[in-house]
């Protein structure tokens, strides 16, 4: 009998260890049960929270073992990047493990049982950073960590990142980002802790699709993994995560790139508005301000400080440089064709100024030649009655005396006719040359002039511009 019990009990605990959770005694043949609990394996690893010992010190027997700890993380999702602040916020998905030399057991002792997962706070931790990271994790840590029998421990956590990087925003909103996660110890040197990757970068990029959630308003390429072993001793060892995203750049186009080619064609359709009135020069000017307006947006989206100036703010201060030259075209053609208004006006105001003061100066000649004839005709009539000749006496000498002033008179007025005549003659000449040389709508003339010419060359500069600006953007 009782070696039949030997045996049945070599069976049991040869042949069943995971299945069987009694074992038959062999002394008395009572069956109880068998320590098939977590608690179990804590109280035989004698792990409790009160023992400090497991907490404080690196779990090695001789320091001069060093710690090997891997580490795995995973992009759950790229929350978002905020290019003034220069910052990137993901949510990522860490594991970290290492080896714990004190602790082992034999799962067969314990119904089969290979990990047990306990509080966080039972045993000793890397003290693992992030050197971008600028503020303190939101999401709640892991309460628990997970053992197994060879005594390896892992803790995964996931952590929402505040992290800063390096915006090159050239080619926004075209632009490729790389920003880094750099993950290293806070106090111990490559001889207390070596850190490593357990993936590589094509496992961790595929890893991340898979379990990618969201990209914001970005597109996840690639994840590279690189590990800087330190030199020396007394190095630290890094590990980087570089988080390569391209921009969705078809909001941007909609609502920038294309609505700022809108309003430089309406500058151009605004060369068919006639430039008497000033519709033109208000119109160009509302035209300013609407793209004035975007660059107060683009202002707010691009960061201050930046090593080259992105492209996107090139494409904008020369569109506005462009349609700035527009207006100023605008007022120039305006000036050219006031200033042929005046002109015209002035020469109709000297014009009957003149007639005026001929008409004025020959009134005035006819008044005086009535005058004079009207004077010498009353001398003619005097006659001096103290001489004591009668009238039918002195009419002879009269008459002959009168003829003779008359006939010198006459001759006078007829020359002065012909100096008047000359002088209008010379007059009438300086005028028609004077017209010959400015004409009426001369400077309108130039005017237009102008405007085809500037059209022409705007049109060439606005094309060559465009031309150049998105040939470096598919470039850079």
């Amino acid at each position: 009998m009782m070696i039949a019990s030997f045996f049945l009990l070599l069976f049991l605990t040869e042949y069943l260890p995971h299945r069987v959770c009694l074992y038959v005694s062999a002394v008395d043949g009572v069956v109880p049960e068998q320590n098939c609990s977590y608690q179990d394996v804590l109280n035989y690893l004698n792990l409790t929270k009160d023992n400090e010992l497991f907490s404080t010190a690196r779990p090695v027997k001789n320091y001069k073992n060093p710690t090997r700890v891997s580490l795995e993380v995973l992009l759950y999702a790229i929350l978002d990047v905020v290019e003034k602040e220069q910052k990137f916020i993901p949510y990522v998905w860490t594991v970290m493990r290492w080896h714990n030399e004190y602790i082992s057991w034999d799962p067969k002792q314990f119904c089969g049982i290979n990990n047990v997962s306990l509080p966080t706070d039972y045993l000793w931790k890397p003290d693992l950073t992030i050197e971008e990271m600028t503020e303190k994790d939101k999401a709640p840590p892991s309460p628990y960590l997970t053992i197994n029998n060879k005594g390896d421990v892992e803790v995964q956590n996931d952590q929402v990142l505040v992290s800063t990087c390096r915006m090159h925003t050239y080619t926004f909103p075209f632009d490729i980002q790389r920003c880094n996660l750099t993950f290293k110890s806070v106090i111990h040197t490559a001889r207390d802790i070596q850190l490593l990757s357990s993936d590589n970068s094509s496992e961790a990029t595929e890893c991340s699709r898979e379990v990618m959630r969201t990209q914001y308003e970005w597109l996840f390429l690639n994840m590279t993994v690189t590990t800087n072993n330190a030199t020396d001793m007394f190095g630290q060892d890094i590990v980087i995560y570089s988080i390569t995203m391209k921009r969705r750049s078809l909001l941007y186009i909609v609502n920038f790139l294309v609505p700022v080619i809108f309003f430089l064609c309406l500058d151009l359709a605004s060369f068919m508005i006639s430039d008497n009135g000033g519709e033109k020069l208000s119109f160009k000017v509302t035209v300013l301000l609407a793209v004035t307006v975007l660059q107060l947006i683009l202002n707010e989206i691009l960061p201050a400080s930046s090593n080259r100036i992105p492209l996107i703010a090139v494409y904008c201060i020369g569109i506005f440089a462009l349609m700035l030259l527009s207006l100023l075209e605008t007022i120039f053609v305006m000036h050219l064709m006031e200033k042929d208004s005046a002109s015209q006006e002035n020469e109709a105001n000297i014009d009957q100024s003149g007639s005026k003061d001929c008409n004025k100066q020959s009134k005035d000649n006819i008044h005086n030649s009535h005058r004079e004839v009207h004077k010498w005709t009353e001398c003619a009539c005097i006659y001096d009655v103290s001489t004591g000749e009668t009238p039918s006496e002195l009419l002879p000498v009269a008459k002959e005396g009168n003829s003779s002033k008359l006939t010198e008179e006459y001759h006078a007025l007829e020359k002065l006719s012909d100096e008047l005549r000359a002088m209008e003659k010379t007059l009438s000449l300086l005028l028609s040359n004077r017209k010959e040389k400015e004409k009426p709508g001369y400077w309108t003339g130039v005017a237009k002039i102008v405007n085809r010419v500037f059209l022409i060359f705007y049109l060439t500069v606005v094309c060559v511009f465009l031309i150049v600006i998105f040939i470096k953007w598919n470039n850079a």
